[in-house]
């Protein structure tokens, strides 16, 4: 199993890297759009839409996501598109305009934000009683909607410079890391026992120092290093101050839990360990993704209390 797991790993990274370290965006936005894809197929079969119906989701999802990138005109082609946005549009961060450097109006990532929270505190407050319970149709369409909007949100990320997107991968991953190393130390207290029961608070709150501590050396070597672009903690350190900007990573920790959570729900309810075996050792793509699906959306409703 570790071997399969390392050869995959190493598949995976020789694939994308590539694709991020090109000017272009397009590359990687292709390549992640092959990955939503597959993860909307998964979806489908976790939700009893297998065959043909989850050929069907997955071709909506992709189809969706590159409708929406010609409508909104995503800057796919590199820097350029994203500058002059900036240029044109200055700070407004009105419902009908996109953040500074972005083509996608910011109204849309503080929908996705009221989505997460409240759809995020509903599906972990009932979902073991009701998730099944519910329109097949209408768990499709919400698969549909929020793979979507966490690529839309990739795409954006990318155009911004790889310092930082990587800077949003690794808050997921720290966060990662800390919860489990906390959550085996010091776990005592079960966070939600019917749908993970290894995840505690204890891990939770781990997971947010790990993340404080990473931003504090990302903040530190994005003052020192020639980096491409701002990290989100340099964003949010200049928008919101320190203690705002530790308030929002807490939060963005948080939902990457809710991520975690809400995969972990739907695979309880389909009675499956992995979302698929599309990635040999590893499980599913959704298995890979879940903790990003709130967390890059999020991140850029959060940049919309920001200047600069």
């Amino acid at each position: 199993m570790l071997k399969q797991r390392v050869i995959t790993a190493l598949i995976l990274v020789a694939i994308l890297l590539p694709t991020l370290a090109a000017e272009a965006t397009w590359p990687f936005a292709a390549l992640t759009l092959v990955f939503i894809s597959a993860a909307g197929w998964e979806w489908s079969r976790l939700n009893e839409a297998p065959g043909l119906r989850a050929l069907i989701l997955g071709a909506a999802v992709a189809a969706a996501c590159v409708l929406l990138a010609r409508q909104l005109g995503l800057a796919l082609l590199g820097g350029e598109a994203a500058t002059q946005v900036s240029e044109s549009q200055g700070h407004v961060h009105g419902w009908g305009h996109p953040l500074v450097g972005f083509s996608t109006p910011a109204g849309i990532w503080m929908i996705g934000l009221v989505v997460w929270v409240l759809g995020g505190v509903i599906a972990l407050r009932f979902g073991n009683l009701y998730w099944k319970q519910s329109p097949q149709l209408l768990r499709r369409l919400l698969g549909l909607a929020v793979l979507v909007l966490a690529w839309l949100a990739l795409v954006e990320s990318k155009a911004q410079g790889l310092n930082y997107l990587l800077s949003v991968f690794c808050l997921v991953w720290a966060a990662d890391i800390g919860a489990y190393f906390g959550g085996r130390t010091f776990g005592r207290h079960k966070l939600a026992p019917s749908i993970s029961p290894g995840k505690s608070w204890e891990g939770v709150w781990a997971g947010m120092l790990a993340v404080a501590l990473l931003s504090a050396l990302w903040i530190w070597l994005d003052r020192n290093l020639g980096v491409d672009s701002p990290s989100l903690y340099s964003r949010l350190l200049l928008g919101l101050g320190p203690l705002g900007m530790l308030v929002a990573l807490a939060f963005l920790t948080g939902m990457s839990v809710v991520g975690d959570l809400f995969e972990s729900l739907i695979k309880r309810q389909a009675g499956a360990k992995d979302s698929s075996q599309l990635l040999p050792g590893h499980g599913g793509v959704l298995d890979r993704i879940d903790a990003l699906l709130p967390v890059l959306p999020l991140s850029l409703a959060l940049m919309t209390l920001c200047h600069g």
